[in-house]
């Protein structure tokens, strides 16, 4: 039986339309690679509970979850896992992100999304995000 990993995430899009992208740091799996902020959903909690507290813990954000919209989901077969990931768009948070975590952050307009390589869950999510944001 394939283990089913929920991993939510978030694109915040700042007033310029740009998204942010963080490395993941030396000594975590896959790491170099850029994705979308977030991260397993704990038990008891919902995507959006997750990346309230996900947003805090990695970036110092408060986010509101009436500021959580759905975008779209990745559904992607990793050898020892299957990870379900819904994406979700924020434009309107406090404070600003800070790197607590030893990651590199990066505003990246959507057009230039493919320039970082991220986890192969993650490259089918930016499409939509061209789309929402073309510039």
């Amino acid at each position: 039986m394939i283990k089913l990993v929920l991993v939510a995430a978030c694109a915040l899009i700042d007033t310029d339309g740009r998204v942010l992208l963080a490395q993941r740091p030396e000594g975590k799996s896959m790491a170099g690679l850029w994705e979308f902020p977030g991260g397993k959903v704990e038990p008891g909690e919902t995507p959006e509970n997750t990346l309230i507290r996900e947003l805090h813990e990695e970036l110092g954000l408060t986010v509101n979850e009436a500021c959580l919209a759905p975008l779209t989901f990745a559904s992607h077969g990793y050898e020892d896992f299957h990870l379900l990931m819904p994406l979700f768009v924020c434009r309107r948070w406090e404070g600003m992100p800070l790197a607590r975590e030893g990651q590199t952050l990066k505003w990246v307009r959507p057009v230039r999304l493919r320039d970082y390589p991220m986890p192969a869950a993650d490259e089918p999510l930016i499409p939509h995000l061209m789309d929402l944001a073309p510039v």
